[in-house]
This record gives C-alpha cells, structure tokens and sequence, in this order.
C-alpha cells in the first residue's frame, strides 16, 4: 500500500529515531543529485525530484527494517555512503525516494595482520581503514582518487578501481566477504574465505550492484605489506599514443607487475607534466613496488622494454614521483574545483571505458576525434590509460568545454550526455566495454543491453530475483522505462 510523503518519514522515524531522519529541504534539494549533475549544486539550479527523507541507520537491523518498509510499501531507496558517484546513481529519479546513507555505519571492526584482512562497516572511509593498516605496516592497495572522501561501501556498490590496479586489481579482487541486506530485509552474510567452488561467486551479485538490488552493510578486504621506501618511478616523452599502449602491453603480457602503469596522450599530459613535456608529447609513467627485490626487477624489466622503443626519451624520476604525491583529490581541491566553474563555466568531466589491446588505440582516436568534431566549445579533449591487464587497458578521456548559451540545469543535455553517447557508440561497434569503473549509474543505463548483448537476461533476472517489486535505485543500471 503507497505512503504518503509525511507517512514514509514518521515511518522511518518509528525505525531509527527522529534525529536520524533529515528532512530540512536544502539538504534534500543537495541530495538529490551527485557528480553527474554537479553544476546543478554549484550554481543552486534543482530539476530532480525531491527525496522524503535521508536517513542515517547505525547497524543492519535498522537497514533490514528500513528496506521491509520500502518493499512493502513501494518507496524508492537510493544506497549512498561517501557520496562521490559520477554517473548519476546516487541521484532521485521519482518523488519521494529514501536516502539511506551508510555514513553512521562507520566502525572498523578488526585488523588481522595475521590473516591479511580487515572488516569495516559500509560507512568508513577508505582513508581511515587505509590509516589503520599502515599502523601495522600494510595497505588496503586501493587508492582510487576519492580516497580522502570515498566510503568502502560505495567503493565496493560501484566496483571502483584505485591507482595501483595493476598490482593490486580492482576492488573485486580485494573483497573476501561481505554482508548485504536485499528488499525485504533479507541479511545475507557471505563467509571470509580466500577461495571457493561451491558454485558461482555470489560475491559478485553485490559487488558493483550499485544499489539497484541491496544495501552492503559490511567489508571485509586484503591486506598487503606495505613498503613505500622502495618505491621507483619512471618516466618517458613520446609521440605517439599508440606506441604507448604498446609499451603498456608489452609490460603486461611479459608478467611485469608494476602498481601505476599509465600512458597520457597530450591534451592531458598538458595538465599535469607541462613542466618537462611539450606540447605535442605523450608521456609514459610507471612506479613498480613491493620489496626491494621486487620493486628492482619490476623497474630493470619495465626500463628493458621501453629502451626496445626508441621513440620514448626518459625523464628524471622526480618528476613523476612529485605528480605521484598529489594524485588523490579531498575536499580542499573539490572546493576549488568547484569555484573555479562557477567562475569560468568552463566544465571537466571525464569518461572511461575499456577494451583489449588491438582496438583500445581505435577507440581512442575515434571517438577523440568526433568529440572535436560534434561537440561545441570544447576547450581540452585528451586521456590517458591507468589500468592495464594481460588481454587489453582503459581509456579514460577527459575532457572540458565551456558552457554558452544554456543554464546550469542544461549542461547534462547539452554537453555530457552527447559525449558520452559518442564514446559508447564508439566503444561497443568495437566490442570493448563502455564503464571500466565509475558504474553505469543512470548516465549509461540506457546502453546496458547493448553492453550485455545476448547475456542482459542473467543481469535483468538478478534484478527480477531480488528486487521484484523495483524498489531499489530506480533508473540506475536498469533505465526507466526499461
């Protein structure tokens, strides 16, 4: 049976308590979007639907109970932690949603140095459980650039990758179990392991599920030793995108393991290695680590391969080892950013995809080039590739225009959503993927089948299954309207 809006929030408040249900209309006016519509929040201009409420439980039972009131009444809820979602899943696409934001849930609850794990709640931010390993001389391994404000839950929802991917792998490979609540208020527990084969790895039902079919409560990860004194890093110049993929390439099928392996083509090498690059350079960086041992053979290996390409002249490891120490962006820098829009109107957003390596230089060049071409007032078009496997790397273009002749509320219309159709377009005729890490949200859920082809139906009944009555996250993954 529907509840009306004051229903749904004395119902809530009946679960978790008045003061862990907000209702005052600036903050759900902010809630209801995220980075996909940015400029929306920094110049004040609202289009989505206003949630009910947000609400802040402090343990599973108090999400179980939550989640039995929405299915049973048919109120959209939106899964939100640390909030830094790109592609619209965070936002309200019908009235009356239920925020449930995981920050209360924020407790870590064991360290084992022995065992190589830690447990956290959804709600601890990455950079505090990052804190914790160090104290006992280990790392998490994930560092995506929202590590300073970046909750674990979110980070495993969205099946985020962080810096070091290429030695450590995505979050996927760094979760040993979990713990998730489905609608209903169904708690399932999945054991900490390291392996098994007793059927499919169910762990990857909610890892990545973006909250469209339940609400990760809890985490456990891996830990690794950690030995940042000796840390190399690698730099070169080049021409050529496509002679850095290769590069990258040969790193990788030869078993190299470095942590960062990137190549930039000179739109966006210009951003950040202006300092020592030219304008019409590439720039070709790695840092290999681990044990002193290790992190030396890794970097002879990685210097053998690129001496075999002549084209590549290397640089002083300083400078890469400075642009290394500045990666992650906290909230002083979104601040600036921030302004610094809604000063200029000129606009950055970003798009990563993924494929193998015969077509990701393809994709690249292709879809590079229609941007240029379709898009106005575009002020940079570049990018680079961070995440290199065996068979194939990323793409993640970035890219800024400036915003002319249309509001803030706009911007999504005009500008980002045509860029991101001429990326997808591009990446699926070519057979690659078209998300490598920021999620489908709700900016790509309308490529979901074609990104599936013949096997959507396994993906569209895990929705059917477990959430029948379609109330998690409306619109994301899913599209509405189908």
């Amino acid at each position: 049976m529907p509840l009306s809006r004051e229903a749904i929030v004395e119902s809530l408040r009946g679960i978790v308590g008045t003061d862990a249900v907000v209702t005052d209309e600036r903050i759900l006016i902010e809630s209801s979007v995220d980075n996909f519509r940015k400029l929306q929040n920094i110049f004040d201009v609202h289009t989505m639907p206003l949630p009910a409420a947000v609400v802040l439980p402090v343990d599973t039972g108090q999400v179980a109970a939550i989640l039995r009131l929405a299915d049973e009444h048919g109120v959209n809820v939106i899964p939100r932690t640390g909030g830094t979602a790109t592609e619209g899943g965070l936002e309200s696409a019908v009235p009356d949603s239920v925020i449930i934001d995981g920050s209360a849930m924020n407790r870590i609850l064991d360290v084992d140095p022995y065992n190589m794990q830690a447990t956290a709640q959804c709600g601890v931010p990455l950079q505090a459980l990052e804190d914790r390993a160090r104290e006992h001389g280990l790392t998490t391994g994930h560092s995506p650039q929202s590590k300073p404000v970046a909750h674990l839950g979110g980070l495993v929802a969205t099946r985020s990758i962080g810096q070091f991917s290429t030695l450590y792998g995505g979050i996927e490979d760094m979760v040993v179990g979990l713990e998730a609540v489905f609608p209903g208020g169904e708690v399932a527990r999945i054991k900490n392991v390291p392996r098994r084969a007793a059927g499919p790895d169910i762990r990857h039902v909610v890892i990545g599920n973006e909250g469209a079919l339940c609400f990760i409560t809890e985490v456990t990860v891996k830990l690794f030793p950690y030995f940042p004194e000796n840390n190399v890093f690698l730099g070169w110049t080049l021409k050529s995108m496509k002679t850095g993929f290769e590069v990258l390439r040969e790193v990788m099928v030869n078993g190299y393991k470095p942590s960062v392996a990137r190549v930039y083509d000179p739109g966006d090498a210009g951003l950040h290695f202006s300092h020592f690059a030219a304008p019409d350079d590439c720039v070709l960086l790695f840092m290999a680590e681990g044990t002193a041992g290790i992190a030396k053979a890794t970097a002879d290996g990685i210097q053998a391969i690129v001496d075999r390409h002549p084209e590549c002249t290397q640089v002083d490891s300083a400078y890469i080892e400075t642009w290394f120490n500045d990666l992650c962006w906290g909230p002083d820098k979104i601040v600036a950013e921030d302004e610094r829009i809604r000063q200029t109107r000129n606009v950055n957003r970003t798009t990563e995809v993924a494929a193998d390596w015969s077509s990701i230089n393809d994709i690249y060049e292709a879809a590079r080039d229609r941007i240029v071409t379709e898009i106005p007032d575009i002020t940079m078009m570049g990018g680079h590739s961070s995440h290199s496997y065996i068979n194939g790397t990323n793409m993640y273009f970035n890219y800024f225009f400036n915003v002319v002749g249309v509001g803030p509320e706009e911007e999504t219309e005009k500008y980002y959503l045509p860029i991101i159709t001429i990326i997808c377009e591009e990446v699926l005729k070519r057979g690659g993927s078209i998300v490598h890490h920021h999620g489908m949200g709700k900016a790509r859920a309308p490529w979901v089948r074609d990104e599936y082809g013949s096997s959507y139906f396994i993906l569209e009944g895990l929705k059917k299954q477990f959430d029948p009555n379609g109330v998690m996250n409306v619109g994301t993954i899913f599209p509405l309207g189908g």
